[in-house]
């Protein structure tokens, strides 16, 4: 998978960023959640307007994995006020990594993830945090791996599902 490319998103991404996003989340929950609660959250969750003011968020970042032109995944950051918590200067959130089912295990995570610290340490970010569903192993245990530890907890909605999400961090060598 060595032609991979990890480009930052842009207004103009945008209809390419819904795309990718719904794509990914529904094929990342579905199986776990009620096609309704699914729907709902996809048409607020990655509606034009949502993501327009996401994109034009100077405190947020997306990233692309493309492979040969075609995005495979992503990736969003949050810094500063834009944190959907723990709103510290000296953090940085991951919120999405997300890839499409068909590459899962081709190391696409793992570039966006090395994406991630990367724009963390050029911030001189102390740490990494992000929040997990407790029912996807995959994503707990690839972030166990790379030295995240548990936190805390809150809850996600998921249109009316209220969901535990697991909440870790990396700490950062200064």
């Amino acid at each position: 998978m060595a032609n991979i490319k990890i480009i930052k998103a842009t207004i103009k991404d945008l209809d390419q960023l819904q795309k990718i996003g719904r794509q990914t989340f529904y094929e990342t929950f579905s199986s776990g959640n009620t096609e309704e609660n699914m729907m709902k959250y996809l048409d607020e969750g990655f509606s034009i307007e949502k993501l327009t003011t996401e994109l034009n968020d100077e405190n947020a970042e997306f990233y692309f994995a493309t492979l040969n032109g075609k995005v495979i995944g992503y990736l969003k950051l949050n810094f500063g006020q834009s944190q959907t918590e723990l709103k510290q200067d000296k953090s940085i959130e991951i919120e999405r990594i997300y890839v499409i089912k068909e590459f899962h295990g081709k190391q696409v995570g793992q570039l966006l993830y090395d994406k991630a610290l990367e724009i963390a340490k050029q911030n001189k970010s102390v740490f990494v945090w992000l929040g997990v569903w407790e029912e996807n192993p995959r994503a707990i245990n690839f972030y166990k791996k790379n030295g995240f530890v548990e936190f805390d907890k809150h809850i996600f909605k998921l249109g009316n599902d209220e969901q535990t999400d697991i909440m870790m961090k990396l700490k950062l060598q200064g």
